[in-house]
């Protein structure tokens, strides 16, 4: 994957703050616990829900049932935005993924990720791979893959930080 070209926004970074390295905000995206998933309902309407996620080969990975809310809205329209951080305002770092919303059908990568969950989050996240989709207990689900086309940083407490992240 190509490094990103990062850009620090001034109107809402203190003085002396700098972008920090990709490679620092990469390892949040790895280390991050739970997103907030935003997509769009056909009508038009936000939808907003949390997952886990998996960060590889420089895109995140989540899974939804294919009846569930987000995997009909991302049917209709894929672009997504994907959230992490903290619910402080001044203490840690926020992030904002912007992408499409891509399926992940490859039994192949559909393995890896399944064990890249299971490294992640433990046993009970646990998956079968099995006709393109994770099977758990009785259901199943579908694995998207989202590579960034902007990521957003919000730097919390001094110095604050506002840092835009553009991928080719």
């Amino acid at each position: 994957m190509m490094q990103p070209h990062a850009e620090l926004d001034p109107r809402y970074s203190s003085e002396g703050a700098a972008a920090p390295a990709w490679a620092d905000t990469e390892a949040l995206l790895v280390g991050a616990e739970l997103f907030w998933i935003s997509t769009v309902r056909p009508d038009g309407r936000p939808h907003v829900t949390p997952l886990p996620a998996v960060w590889s080969e420089g895109a995140l990975h989540f899974c939804t049932g294919p009846e569930e809310r987000k995997a009909k809205n991302l049917a209709a329209n894929p672009h997504v935005v994907l959230t992490t951080g903290t619910n402080l305002w001044n203490k840690g770092y926020d992030l904002v993924v912007e992408g499409e919303a891509r399926r992940v059908a490859d039994e192949g990568r559909l393995r890896e990720l399944a064990a890249a969950w299971e490294a992640k989050y433990g046993g009970f996240w646990h998956f079968d791979v099995r006709d393109g989709y994770f099977h758990h207990g009785a259901g199943h689900a579908a694995v998207f893959s989202v590579a960034p086309r902007v990521v957003l940083g919000f730097g919390k407490g001094e110095p604050f930080s506002q840092t835009r992240w553009r991928f080719s």
